[in-house]
């Protein structure tokens, strides 16, 4: 039987149910509004969800993987399916085609979750592409649909998830060993450029650091997203960031080492002075001496010929 005919085997068949280890608790909200910097108050406050509707403080839609992802120890709860949702990859290493990036994901939202809710959810691989060449290598893009429900039944939001398996090309020094040639560096991954998210690179290229703004209520995002939080208006903005701001948080890479990436690679969330947080790396200070706190500010590096990026360095005394 060819690979092809065996692919078609995997499709369009559900396995389930996968249960969430938490149940729906503010602690876990209130983590996740602090890391995307979301103040929507019927997050926070049981009065402003009855006053919008709701029976309770729910979650940001935006969370609802999380409340289905396995732990630390690779498992789900008892009760859950013992089945692999993505068993297709893992045939598809054993076929010779071990890389795997993740392509896109698309959330659509129904029931809104609220405090004391339990979260389950069902996998199928919805499409599996013929044998494609990108630049990356050859291989086969694979989409999951994931359809999350609570404890009731009821459909609370339908994630698809795009991923691209395969094996890299060959280097023009394994292809000719006896060429005196140094293997062809590896580049960095283009950031997606799409509707939402053009206006920040294309403000990165001419070194600006540009923050999505609504033109309703004014308030600021990031990430830039296609509705404010605040007060849920599709119209939007930018304001030029001074890039000045301080280490909110911070975390040092050291293993594995992914090329082509010096290591350790400290990874900040810097807060800038107008309010928002963004994540970039920091240059110019050991990891032992990074500090949260640490005035900063940005700067522009062509990291790769047509290519530049953000980064923060620790701010002289002013």
């Amino acid at each position: 039987m060819s690979l092809d005919a065996q692919l078609q085997g995997y499709l369009n068949k559900t396995v389930g149910p996968f249960k969430g280890w938490d149940a729906v608790q503010p602690g876990l909200i209130r983590h996740w509004c602090e890391a995307m910097g979301d103040n929507n108050p019927v997050y926070r406050s049981r009065e402003a969800a009855l006053a919008a509707g709701y029976t309770d403080v729910i979650a940001p839609p935006t969370m609802l993987q999380a409340w289905g992802m396995k732990g630390y120890n690779e498992r789900f709860p008892e009760g859950s399916d013992n089945a692999n949702p993505f068993e297709v990859l893992v045939f598809l290493e054993a076929q010779g085609y071990p890389a795997v990036v993740a392509v896109n994901c698309e959330q659509e939202y129904g029931e809104p979750l609220a405090i004391g809710d339990s979260v389950h959810f069902y996998s199928r691989i919805e499409a599996i592409s013929e044998l494609k060449t990108t630049a990356l290598g050859e291989g086969y893009f694979v989409t999951e649909v994931s359809t999350y429900k609570n404890q009731r039944d009821e459909v609370v939001g339908v994630m698809t998830f795009r991923v691209f398996k395969f094996k890299a090309h060959e280097s023009q020094q394994a292809r000719a060993s006896d060429s005196p040639q140094k293997p062809t560096a590896i580049k960095r991954m283009r950031p997606v450029r799409n509707y939402d998210t053009a206006f920040f690179w294309e403000g990165v290229d001419q070194g600006e650091l540009r923050i999505q703004k609504c033109t309703g209520c004014q308030t600021l995002r990031h990430p830039p997203a296609p509705m404010c939080p605040a007060c849920q208006s599709l119209e939007w903005d930018y304001c030029i960031a001074s890039g000045k701001g301080h280490i909110y948080s911070y975390v040092v890479n050291h293993y594995p080492e992914i090329p082509p990436f010096d290591y350790p690679n400290p990874v900040v969330l810097v807060e800038l002075e107008e309010g928002t947080r963004l994540v970039s790396n920091l240059v110019g200070t050991k990891a032992r001496d990074i500090k949260i706190g640490t005035r900063v500010r940005a700067e522009f590096v062509e990291v790769e010929p047509g290519f530049t990026l953000h980064q923060f360095r620790v701010m002289e005394q002013e």
